[in-house]
């Protein structure tokens, strides 16, 4: 099963029945529970949600655009702020100057700059 978001009970991989045969060259699975399904780890992809995740707490520009009007200047919000916490279809962020946080579904989410260096996935296979 390829799933396309993180989610935190799954960690990847292919799964084996208890006492299948591996294909020769395959790691065998860690001893479990007998009759369970044991997973092997898969390296974190990198979605959008996963890469601000990882940058938690450093401060930028979040920019949104909406089909409707939010604003009588227009269809976008510039947040300047900082990520909370990021969720498969959402973002909470915090607003720098006022504290307000605000849950933005990612849907209407187009890019983010921050101020310093980012953090992201190890690149190493």
């Amino acid at each position: 099963m390829v799933q396309y978001y993180w989610t935190p009970n799954y960690s990847g991989g292919t799964q084996y029945p208890s006492g299948a045969a591996f294909p020769s060259g395959t790691p065998q699975p860690t001893a479990g529970t007998p009759g369970t399904t044991n997973v092997f780890p898969q390296r974190e992809q990198s979605y959008i949600e996963n890469i601000l995740r990882l940058n938690r707490g450093k401060p930028g520009n979040f920019h949104f655009s909406f089909e409707h009007a939010v604003a009588p200047q227009g269809n976008t919000l510039n947040i300047r702020g900082v990520v909370e916490a990021a969720g498969r279809d959402h973002v909470i962020l915090r607003e720098l100057n006022t504290n307000h946080r605000f849950l933005m579904p990612m849907i209407y989410f187009d890019y983010a700059e921050f101020d310093e260096q980012m953090n992201y996935f190890n690149q190493n296979p």
